[in-house]
């Protein structure tokens, strides 16, 4: 942990080398507070949803419709988390202007919020807007305060993931996000 403005913070959960704006393929993963199951319950290895889950399914699906250049694969909302592929299109942006010889990491050029595009905004407004709902419906709610992302870099590794989300449910018991 790195001291910040004399206060201890958490380092960042994101590849340093890596632009979340750039255009790519992520899996990610995005836990309610505590790992309550608030979403619904698995039953006979399908998701029996919430409110909340039904909510939070619907969202999901508008993600392409509140952001330019971001589409969306396979995805399941299980009891206490959400797992889904978050495609970014595009633009490509350019890298900063640097001299000769300056050498900076990605994550000092940004800064403590998301870019807009990058897949920190798109992660941050779906969570704000199940947030938003839940509070304006008197439902009590609570996000983990980060999310767990992965890089897909390949057509093997892209169809295992969606494998693995579709399998989700039936797995239920074998998950390590797994809550009786």
């Amino acid at each position: 942990m790195t001291l910040f403005r004399e206060t201890y913070r958490v380092e960042s959960a994101r590849k340093p080398y890596w632009d979340y704006c750039s255009p790519g393929w992520y899996f990610v993963t995005i836990c309610t507070k505590n790992r309550n199951p608030l979403f619904g319950r698995v039953v006979d290895d399908s998701v029996d949803l919430s409110a909340i889950g039904r909510y939070t399914t619907a969202c999901w699906q508008e993600i392409p419709g509140h952001h330019r250049n971001v589409e969306i694969d396979e995805f399941i909302v299980m009891p206490n988390h959400v797992h889904g592929i978050i495609v970014l299109t595009g633009p490509e942006r350019l890298p900063a202007l640097r001299r000769r010889g300056q050498i900076k990491q990605i994550a000092e050029l940004t800064s403590v919020h998301p870019q807009p595009g990058s897949l920190g905004a798109v992660v941050g407004s779906f969570k704000s807007a199940i947030s938003f709902w839940c509070g304006t419906h008197n439902l009590a709610f609570g996000w983990q305060a980060r999310f767990h992302d992965r890089i897909i870099r390949g057509k093997n590794s892209l169809k295992a993931i969606r494998e693995y989300i579709r399998n989700n449910p039936a797995n239920w018991r074998k998950d390590t996000l797994f809550v009786a």
